[in-house]
């Protein structure tokens, strides 16, 4: 039995008290709780480590170490144990993402180690709603891409990732083929949503993490000569119904908080801001 505050490497016979942790708050915790469901903490299905921390030999925090750096629970202490582990272990990840207060706790301490970043945006609303779009006609022409349809999403897709971070997913080392992989895995899956005008997409949406709790959508994009014309609000009752009826009883996002007009679709929407994260991007 472990007596003093420690962290370590979490083994697949811990995924009971690990999901304990996660569902303090299945919203924030979405993304990291998907990943541990599906694969069940055994590597490489992961896609990275998850730190645990204890105190008086019970799990309390985590901290899911993979292409993004995720602290879940954590207190003060677990932030500190969590940042020293990183700083040994030096950035793997291409951003920082969770809950606003330790994620911006982490920074401070890594900061001066990886930064500067590339783009920092401290306060993202955390959304979410149970219920279908209220007086909001859904979409008729927004339908589940299939499987044959990849190329027909893939230049949407990428659009999408250049204007929300900042760069294109086809700069990476790979030429873009992990995240070309990652957009075929949603679309063969049926998480992709897109209303198709004259052979191209003008309006997209995705389910992402998905538990028995909640589900979180992403990907959100409309073409920029289409925007203004309640393409994302219809769309999104559309995508909002099928998320709602097939897949969980709680939709969430976040979203920048600059973003006003996406915020004022996700109002329309039914929305309700249940949290603030922080992302650091590198």
């Amino acid at each position: 039995m472990l007596t003093t505050p420690t962290t370590r490497v979490l083994r697949p016979s811990e995924l009971k008290p690990a999901l304990a942790v996660l569902n303090e708050d299945p919203v924030a915790n979405a993304f990291v709780t998907a990943r541990v469901l599906e694969s069940g903490l055994q590597q490489p299905y992961l896609g990275g480590d998850m730190w645990g921390y204890y105190r008086d030999g019970r799990l309390t925090s985590l901290c899911y170490a993979g292409a993004n750096l995720v602290p879940v629970r954590a207190d003060a202490a677990a932030v500190e144990a969590f940042a020293e582990r990183a700083l040994r272990q030096g950035r793997r990840c291409s951003s920082l993402v969770g809950p606003a207060g330790p994620t911006a706790q982490l920074w401070a301490r890594l900061e001066p180690h990886w930064g500067p970043a590339r783009q920092l945006r401290p306060r993202q609303p955390l959304l979410a709603t149970r219920r279908t779009a209220p007086g909001v006609t859904a979409d008729p022409r927004v339908r589940r891409m299939r499987k044959d349809e990849m190329e027909l999403v893939f230049p949407a897709a990428v659009a999408m990732f250049t204007e929300e971070v900042g760069i294109s997913p086809l700069g990476a080392e790979d030429g873009g083929l992990a995240y070309q992989s990652r957009v075929a895995e949603t679309v063969g899956s049926g998480r992709c949503f897109a209303r198709v005008e004259d052979g191209r997409v003008v309006f997209k949406a995705e389910i992402g993490a998905v538990t028995p709790e909640v589900c979180q959508l992403q990907g959100v994009w409309t073409a920029p000569d289409r925007r203004g014309r309640g393409l994302a609000t219809a769309g999104l009752a559309t995508v909002l119904a099928h998320a709602l009826a097939e897949t969980a009883p709680v939709v969430s996002l976040y979203v920048n908080d600059f973003n006003a007009p996406a915020l004022a679709v996700y109002r329309r929407l039914g929305f309700t801001r249940c949290g603030t994260l922080m992302s650091v991007l590198f």
